[in-house]
């Protein structure tokens, strides 16, 4: 007896594997052969699947996020870790939905109140600290203990310069200088940062459609 429930419970766990594996892969697969394809029914399936299908997904995603954001706040507040800002939080998540319902998103809604000068000075806030938070960490990182590192922390403050409130007091080969260094340089090494985002981006999808990769099963294996 013993035998038979561990090869059901074996049986069971390889299919609750192998199924969502198989599903993946056809749909990854096909996805894959109808973006390269140029005829017009499978460009008209592709534009309808990339727009249409992907807000239902973007929609359950995001009722994935605000039910582990309730169930992550709620173990918190219970531990009693930052409990008063969780439970303005909680709040907030809650309010927001509420005051759509009832009274809309109209312009003189109380949900487009809310949102225009409570949510937005936040928002504010939160950038507003954030660039004195890179402006900092730009400080320690661009010392000039190297060529490289002066070379960098020359461009970043004629890139930084030219877009500040002394552009008007600089000489206009000084921004014409700091434009060619965002156009020709800046530019390049960003697009050899997003060729490699490409490649690591398709090398973790052909692991996932290969079944290599299967931590998105809840497993390690």
């Amino acid at each position: 007896m013993g035998d038979y429930r561990s090869k059901f419970a074996m049986v069971e766990t390889m299919m609750n594997r192998r199924i969502p594996q198989m599903i993946c892969f056809a749909f990854g697969a096909a996805l894959f052969t109808v973006f390269f394809l140029s005829h017009p029914l499978a460009k008209d399936l592709n534009l309808t699947i990339t727009v249409d299908y992907w807000q239902i997904i973007f929609a359950f995603t995001l009722i994935v996020g605000v039910v582990s954001f309730v169930r992550i706040t709620i173990k918190n507040i219970k531990k009693g870790e930052d409990r008063p800002y969780r439970i303005v939080s909680l709040i907030g998540l809650i309010a927001m939905p509420v005051l759509a319902l009832i009274w809309g998103i109209r312009g003189d809604s109380p949900f487009m109140w809310v949102f225009e000068y409570v949510q937005v000075p936040m928002q504010s806030t939160v950038f507003a600290l954030l660039a004195f938070f890179v402006a900092s960490a730009s400080f320690r990182g661009f010392r000039a203990r190297s060529a490289p590192a002066a070379v960098l922390l020359i461009a970043a403050l004629l890139t930084l310069l030219s877009r500040s409130s002394l552009e008007g007091i600089l000489p206009v080969y000084f921004s014409d200088f700091a434009d060619w260094i965002r156009s020709n340089p800046s530019m390049a090494a960003r697009r050899a940062i997003l060729i490699g985002i490409g490649l690591g981006s398709l090398t973790t999808s052909l692991r996932v459609l290969l079944g290599i990769e299967r931590t998105w099963l809840g497993g390690e294996k």
